[in-house]
């Protein structure tokens, strides 16, 4: 029951579900229509052009054709974007390896997708199929590269998740269509890595619904509830808006200005050793805390998070809830203690950092 009750606040909060119920099988079927015209557009007729390349010499004109270096030729798009695509695949393999549902098969595959009458390159044959290089694709927002996290020791080959066969297909493939076709439409920002770590528990949630309608259609509904959490959080991924007043810098330091309203103890000893919130409250603020916790415990803080009429104020207090709530061990560590203590959480009971959170939000 519970399951179902977050899948629908879930839906609610981040405003893909109107508060009237009677609107809801109308709208839902109209964006997964939506959703479904995507697929056709950036996913299949691509592929179906790719496939008939050497087939039919209609796709190669003296115009356009796959060397063209003109920026608006279609082939200089496709192989963009299977540069952004070999990034999102090596990004969505090894999400939450902690746990084998994302290289679990889907009961409900894409049926758009996998009809065996469609004869197109699919997203998997693009991957298998390039040879670009690892260097060339490797789109990193400043620091996301270490968002390496204990509970997550990612696999020394990605031939390790084996692809599934024909007919099937896993949950992290599911993954990266979303996030392959979010990029896509987002051309300003595209793919940037976390964003995986933000789209999972989302897809986790709507796929592990007990209701099998909403497992059938746990993509589209992700997709447009990934959307919606972009549009609020994405400045957090652009570097050109870090120093901004709506930027990531400028987050990280307003932690550190509510632990020092709320402790100014621990904030003079963070200071002294000169442990700035970059080394640690970048990823906690990225990526919404998802890489500190197990997944049951990311998705229980986004309950919270969520519901919470100014959200992202309160993520703040999360991280600072955090703080307080391991400063004996702060304030009697040196500098290399106390940094393994912040990138490696020691606190794994959430309700607990929580329930110190909303003290800290009461105490205003």
């Amino acid at each position: 029951m519970l399951t179902c009750v977050r899948l629908f606040s879930v839906q609610i909060l981040l405003n893909y579900l109107p508060l009237e119920k009677a609107l809801w099988s109308s709208l839902l079927k109209k964006q997964r229509d939506l959703y479904s015209q995507f697929l056709k557009e950036m996913i299949i007729q691509p592929g179906i052009a790719k496939a008939n390349l050497g087939v039919s010499r209609e796709d190669v004109t003296l115009e356009d054709h796959p060397l063209n270096p003109n920026p608006d030729s279609r082939w200089n798009t496709y192989f963009k974007d299977n540069e952004v695509l070999l990034q999102i695949d090596k990004d969505v393999r090894r999400l939450y390896p902690d746990m084998a549902f994302f290289q679990r098969p889907t009961d409900y595959p894409c049926l758009l997708i996998l009809d065996p009458q469609n004869e197109f390159e699919t997203l998997r044959k693009r991957v298998e199929q390039t040879t670009l290089k690892s260097q060339t694709v490797a789109r990193n927002r400043s620091g996301v590269t270490n968002v390496s996290s204990p509970l997550k020791t990612s696999p020394n080959s990605l031939s390790e998740y084996e692809v599934l066969p024909n007919g099937c297909e896993a949950h992290w493939e599911v993954v990266e269509r979303i996030l392959f076709i979010y990029a896509k439409l987002n051309p300003g920002i595209a793919y940037v890595q976390g964003m995986n770590e933000i789209v999972g528990p989302l897809y986790y949630t709507f796929a592990t619904d007990p209701n099998s309608e909403w497992k059938e259609h746990a993509e589209a509904d992700t997709f447009f509830c990934f959307t919606n959490l972009m549009a609020e959080i994405r400045d957090n991924f652009i570097k050109s808006l870090d120093d901004s007043q709506c930027g990531i810098t400028y987050k990280m330091e307003k932690v550190y200005s509510t632990l020092k309203e709320k402790d100014v103890e621990l904030y003079l000893k963070l200071q002294e050793q000169n442990i700035k919130p970059q080394f640690f409250a970048f990823r906690w603020l990225t990526l919404l805390l998802s890489q500190e916790f197990l997944l049951p415990d990311v998705i229980r803080i986004w309950d919270s998070l969520f519901a919470d009429e100014k959200r992202f104020d309160f993520l703040l207090l999360v991280c600072c809830a955090m703080l307080t709530l391991i400063r004996d061990q702060l304030l009697e560590g040196d500098f290399t203690l106390n940094m393994r203590l912040l990138q490696d959480y020691p606190i794994s009971d959430v309700h607990l950092i929580l329930k110190k959170a909303k003290e800290l939000q009461d105490s205003k």
